[in-house]
């Protein structure tokens, strides 16, 4: 990969060891498809981008990484037995969350879809961090589980490498989505390790409770994650949907049926009844309870074709199973005393609640068709994915809980967001006024609710 091409050379601003010395150093961890994935071949050991890339996006998704979950592993596993999943390491792991197609293309028409952690990474240099000694990323596998041993395990190495690399300087976590499910997984399952390196915890736009829309249209419809033209040079939404009924971190992400919501989400469905030879048409509404139902039903049928062989792709209740162990971890998991916890969650954006399928004038006869209609959506206020109040129920007893204009991937280049960061890591401007760090919860910088396209990274 020419990783190493640049349309045009950003200053660079010089620091000195002092500078460097006085920072604590800072760990960016990326949520559900806020990393690079790399196919490496078994035979020969090269590697091809599969996620996320423009040219040939949807041909070398369904080559290399529709997957399968084993129920005796809790991984899931490529198809393709040639080759593996793997996470490219450069750049003390901030590659592979920096730009995520970091193609010379992408960089030169700077087609910011692809941004992810890229601005935030370059505040962060320009506050004096410096890339392997005081600034790290930790890029993973997201189909995984949030709590799987691979997972855990690297994220381990990781707080060890920042702290040895700083000269023995606890860290700041910095976490995108669900990347803070899966810090709240670590802090249950290696709560003395997470004490003994961390030193700060800041996560921004987490669905700690779900997010409810998104995630459930995603297991009946799948993620459209680009519109208009460009959607013809990116994964197609079906594609997306094949793959994501086989992730573990997607089922880990629907609506908590044990949290107290203001009102429940629902799945509407218009539908086709027949009786006594009459034909009518009801609403059916299925909460987070009776979904499951839903889902088993709308995907009984469904399967995908790979090298000539039909892979049957339901509803996968082993995934279901284990997310559920999952979710009982995040209902419990405090965060240890002695380490600073903030949330900035997104607001004034509409974004997806309930989601319904048919219409009146056009109802669902069977549910199988479900998985190719057009959802419709009722809409509250949250980032455009991840509704505010999923977003803002950390139940983590923060510092600060703040909610900030902006969309779920926006919020990673967001003024107020690093203007928030900058105050809480003690490396503000000396010109720039300091926000408050004593207790303070659900501050507010708005402006009026916009509609946007919902995205998962």
């Amino acid at each position: 990969m020419l990783r190493d091409f640049w349309c045009f050379c950003p200053a660079i601003r010089s620091f000195g060891s002092d500078d460097v010395a006085d920072r604590d150093p800072v760990l960016l961890v990326s949520g559900i498809a806020g990393t690079i994935l790399n196919s490496k071949s078994k035979k020969f050991g090269y590697q091809t981008r599969v996620w996320v890339r423009i040219l040939l996006a949807d041909l070398e998704f369904r080559r290399k990484l529709f997957s399968i979950y084993n129920p005796k592993t809790g991984y899931t596993e490529e198809l393709d037995d040639s080759s593996e999943i793997v996470v490219p390491q450069d750049d003390y792991g901030l590659y592979a969350i920096d730009i995520l197609d970091p193609s010379p293309l992408v960089k030169c028409m700077q087609l910011t879809d692809c941004y992810h952690f890229h601005h935030m990474i370059d505040m962060l240099v320009g506050c004096g961090y410096k890339k392997g000694t005081t600034l790290f990323g930790y890029g993973y596998d997201f189909r995984q589980s949030n709590r799987i041993d691979k997972a855990m395990d690297g994220l381990q190495e990781k707080l060890k490498a920042a702290y040895k690399a700083s000269g023995g300087r606890k860290v700041n976590i910095i976490s995108h989505s669900m990347g803070g499910l899966l810090v709240l997984c670590f802090i249950s399952l290696y709560s003395d390790v997470f004490s003994q390196y961390v030193n700060k915890w800041i996560t921004i736009a987490t669905p700690f409770q779900g997010a409810p829309g998104c995630i459930n249209d995603s297991l009946l419809t799948g993620v459209q994650f680009v519109e208009g033209f460009k959607s013809y040079f990116f994964v197609s939404r079906w594609s997306m949907h094949q793959l994501l009924v086989e992730c573990p971190s997607i089922y880990e992400m629907l609506p908590n049926i044990d949290f107290n919501w203001k009102k429940k989400p629902e799945i509407l469905i218009w539908r086709k009844q027949s009786k006594d030879g009459e034909t009518s048409v009801e609403l059916e509404s299925y909460g987070p309870e009776e979904s499951v139902t839903l889902f088993e039903e709308a995907l009984k049928n469904n399967e995908l074709s790979y090298n000539g062989k039909t892979v049957p792709l339901p509803f996968n209740s082993a995934i279901l199973k284990w997310a559920a162990g999952t979710r009982e971890i995040l209902n419990k998991t405090q965060v240890p005393k002695g380490i600073s916890f903030y949330n900035i969650y997104g607001i004034s954006f509409d974004t997806p609640f309930d989601v319904c399928y048919g219409s009146e004038s056009s109802p669902i006869d069977e549910l199988s068709e479900i998985c190719h209609s057009d959802p419709e959506y009722s809409f509250v206020d949250g980032d455009g994915t991840v509704p505010s109040e999923s977003a803002k129920a950390d139940n983590l007893d923060p510092v600060e809980r703040v909610g900030v204009s902006g969309s779920h991937r926006g919020l990673l280049n967001n003024d107020k967001v690093f203007e928030l960061i900058q105050n809480w890591l003690g490396v503000s401007s000396k010109d720039k006024k300091h926000l408050k760090t004593s207790k303070v919860m659900d501050v507010h910088y708005c402006r009026p609710v916009e509609a946007k396209n919902s995205s998962l990274y």
